[in-house]
């Protein structure tokens, strides 16, 4: 009989206890509970430290999301993005792994051995989802995951499901338990199992996944520590900190906290670990002598989100001043405009100062989400609108792009340029995207509103209905917005008793005041003076001060009632966005902006290559509107220069149109080519051929190069093998085509023993006269000159082929053979029509239009 594991008893009970729970609410569903009373915040209005952060931010189940922008993306997320997630890790064994682990099923470990982590996020996803619109059904299927979970776990706390699953020879995970905390990630996939768990108890009441995640807390806590016979050490991935900081606040239990800061204190501690895992992982330096961002850019997002609760929590100011110290470095020297963060593919890292590239840019949609959660925090523990200013540059540009609009696909990385190369995907073989994303919209109510003493914040301009507690009592406000697409946004005040004395403190966004970012790393270009308009804001009919006061809020004074109504008003012109002149791969180009949205072209929208696309900085946009997927946005266009390569191999410069689309929209009609950043002038551009090449045939091992026959090179001869060429070979002609030479059959059909080029142009062209220099290599190879060759024209049905009378299609070696159409044609595509000698091929060195 094989040996049941020493959990065996303790989890199936567990498992069997809750798996019964859950099929009795299956069988009967139980009235929805009422959740907004049973919330317990992240940050309770009572906090369980006397030190704490000085701004409260709403309690999630306070605000209700209830139309525009937002509400769309957090309906998407609960009806979509949570039913695709949840699918995927059924569907890729990240479930069954805790069957298996916990002896309900047989089976082996499938997957990655930090996969129970992508696991976690969602069930925390989904219980905030659970808190905001209840669902039996959602409730019941976590009651069944959660029993799964419990019986995974091993008698004295341990749940890692790699390990329990025999996984130990993995290098990864190790022969022994925490032996590779660099890259095993057993403490990361615990914190997320505690951060689901404080969420699932606070949406249910429900005390499974609390009681798993606490055995295994404290088991941490009494395995890492500075007593003797405990592990001094970090975790290889920051994440653990933030969780064990959530269960000090949910339980009030100090051990929590104080293993957070043991585990943020050890972080380069060299003198008193046996092993570091350096630069990439932060871990470097002692935090408090860190002065710049470096390594993994999520791992140091999370990390210094927790350092931020640590520091509210315990008052240190010194690690509140080295916090000051790294965001500006991120924000002034190494933050792309999108928000996002870690410029490089490689470790996934921050570059050097001012390394900012576009087309390589990592910056990994969790990035995006740990900035999110340190900017939040960094308002939290000081009241300043500017750390607002970069959160929402985050969820409009570099976050929301990393998922569709449909709310089934994603990015992984989020550059700002594309080739054409790169497109969405439904998911990852390591998934922490997706399942990050599930669990970041549903928390952006709350962002939206905070209170600190007498202030009551307005942080996010979305159209919401918020109930917050006040010294002076409970107070109401219902925000009616159509931001980000307009800047005028109502509030209407509602105070639990009238001549409530509070300060309604209203961001005015850094883009609104002329600060894109708050650093110098990005400016405005000047409007021009007419097109100046001002903030204003009206208070019950009557025009007020809108100015913003040193912390980026206006505040208001008074005495509120309810029937108060402030109203405001955020001109949006649109923006160029320059680079700070250090930033290399943004000299000459200029980006555009629309309140706090940032704008691409991509190809879906463009006649003329993207690449090849200047626009001038005093270029005048007019505003459409444009549906991708059934979502409308506000689109932009404008006069641009377009700089081609035509068939003659010269670059010139054309009038055209260009396009833009808010950055988070694009890549949903297929992969195209896109850039945020544009060129100012055409000298900027990078000159695209005005045509596209085709032929009937070519072998690309032979080093065949469509781009070669109109790059205006000749070859000296037409044996030149230096010069770059295309071939039919090893295509030859037969007796017949020989025959036929002195007589080429005239219409459209191409016969036998002939081949084409074909130029397709980007616009409509007149042709007058051709030219082609022949590939014959007599002597070395088994290419010659035709036997015969034409130039056909397209005609305007798009389909129809016709041959162009010349006064002569000359054969020669060694030159251009030009032929001169006796009418010039309008045409949007040519064909070069060669008949091959007969027991040879042919070749074109350069084929020249004008």
């Amino acid at each position: 009989m094989k040996k049941l594991p020493v959990c065996f008893l303790f989890s199936t009970a567990v498992a069997v206890g809750a798996l019964l729970a859950s099929a009795a609410v299956f069988a009967a569903p139980a009235a929805p509970p009422d959740f907004r009373q049973h919330w317990v915040a992240a940050i309770p209005v009572e906090p369980s430290a006397a030190a704490d952060y000085p701004v409260r931010p709403a309690r999630l189940t306070d605000v209700v999301v209830t139309d525009g922008f937002w509400k769309e993306r957090i309906e998407t997320n609960r009806k979509v993005t949570l039913q695709a997630d949840f699918a995927k890790v059924e569907e890729t064994g990240r479930v069954a792994n805790f069957a298996r682990a916990g002896l309900l099923e047989k089976g082996a470990f499938r997957g990655t051995p930090f996969d129970d982590a992508s696991f976690y996020k969602i069930i925390e996803g989904a219980s905030y989802t659970l808190a905001q619109h209840y669902d039996p059904k959602l409730d019941a299927y976590l009651d069944a995951l959660i029993a799964k979970i419990a019986a995974a776990q091993e008698l004295d706390g341990y749940l890692y499901t790699a390990r329990s699953l025999g996984l130990s020879r993995n290098s990864r995970v190790g022969k022994h338990r925490w032996e590779n905390l660099r890259n095993g990630h057993e403490l990361y996939c615990a914190g997320h199992l505690y951060e689901a768990a404080v969420a699932h108890f606070a949406a249910t009441k429900k005390r499974t996944l609390m009681h798993v995640a606490l055995r295994n807390a404290d088991l941490v806590c009494r395995v890492f520590g500075p007593r003797s016979g405990q592990i001094i050490s970090a975790p290889g991935h920051p994440e653990i900190e933030i969780a064990l900081v959530k269960l000090f606040r949910a339980t009030g239990d100090r051990k929590y906290l104080e293993q957070a800061k043991f585990f943020l204190d050890m972080r380069g501690r060299s003198d008193l670990r046996k092993a570091t895992w350096g630069v990439a992982r932060q871990d470097h330096a002692p935090f408090l002598k860190q002065k710049e961002a470096v390594g993994h850019a999520v791992c140091a997002g999370y990390f210094y989100a927790a350092a931020a609760d640590i520091a509210a929590l315990t008052g240190e100011r010194a690690y509140r001043d080295t916090l000051d110290v790294l965001w500006a470095n991120v924000v002034g020297k190494k933050m792309h405009l999108s928000g996002g963060i870690g410029a490089l593919p490689h470790g996934e890292a921050f570059g050097s100062n001012y390394q900012l590239p576009n087309e390589t840019a990592y910056l990994e949609t969790c990035a995006a989400v740990a900035n999110g959660f340190w900017n939040h925090r960094m308002f939290l523990l000081s009241g300043d609108a500017k750390y607002l200013d970069v959160f929402e540059r985050i969820i409009y540009n570099g976050f929301l792009s990393g998922i569709s609009l449909t709310g089934d696909e994603f990015f992984y990385p989020n550059p700002l340029a594309s080739r054409g190369n790169y497109k969405r995907s439904k998911w990852f073989d390591c998934a922490c995207c997706p399942v990050n994303v599930v669990r970041f919209i549903p928390q952006l109510g709350q962002y939206a509103y905070a209170v600190r003493k007498h202030d009551v914040f307005v942080n996010l301009f979305l159209t919401s209905d918020a109930k917050l507690d006040t010294p002076a009592g409970a107070v109401r406000l219902k925000q009616s917005t159509d931001y980000p697409w307009s800047g005028t946004v109502k509030i209407d005040v509602a105070p639990e008793k009238n001549d409530a004395d509070f300060i309604l403190k209203v961001r005015i966004p850094g883009w609104a005041r002329e600060k894109p970012v708050p650093s110098d790393l990005y400016s405005y270009l000047p409007l021009d003076t007419h097109a100046v308009e001002h903030v204003t804001a009206t208070l019950n009919g009557a025009k007020i001060d809108a100015t913003a006061g040193p912390d980026g809020f206006l505040a208001i004074s008074r005495k509120w009632r309810t029937g108060d109504t402030l109203t405001l008003d955020l001109p949006m012109p649109v923006r160029r966005v320059r680079a700070h002149s250090a930033v290399a791969a943004d000299k000459g180009l200029l980006a555009v902006e629309r309140g706090p949205l940032i704008y691409c072209a991509e190809t879906a929208d463009n006649a003329a290559p993207i690449y090849a696309l200047a626009l001038a900085p005093d270029a005048v946009f007019t505003a459409g509107v444009s549906k991708i997927h059934d979502h409308e946005c506000l689109s932009l266009s404008a006069p641009a220069t377009a700089t081609e390569i035509g068939v003659n191999g010269r670059s010139t410069p054309r009038a055209a149109t260009i396009k833009l689309i808010p950055y988070y929209a694009w890549c949903h009609r297929g992969a195209n080519q896109m850039r945020v950043w544009l060129p100012a002038t055409p000298a900027a551009a990078e000159p695209q051929r005005a045509l596209r090449i085709s032929s009937s045939f070519r072998d690309p091992k032979l080093g065949n190069y469509f781009e070669a026959i109109s790059d205006g090179i000749l070859g000296k001869t037409s044996a030149d093998h230096s010069v770059k060429r295309i071939t039919w070979w090893p295509h030859k002609g037969s007796p017949q085509s020989t025959a036929a030479s002195t007589a080429v059959a005239s219409g459209s059909a191409v016969g036998v023993g002939e081949e084409w080029l074909r130029y397709d142009f980007t616009s409509p062209q007149t042709v007058r006269r051709t030219a082609v220099q022949w590939f014959d290599d007599t002597g070395t190879g088994g290419c010659r000159v035709p036997a015969a060759w034409r130039v056909q024209a397209l005609a305007e049905d798009g389909k129809t082929w016709r041959d162009l009378e010349a006064d002569a299609y000359p054969i020669a070696k060694d030159k251009l053979n030009q032929a001169t159409f006796k009418t010039p044609v309008k045409t949007r595509a040519l064909r070069l029509v060669a008949r091959l000698p007969a027991g040879y091929s042919s070749g074109v060195l350069e084929w020249k239009v004008e």
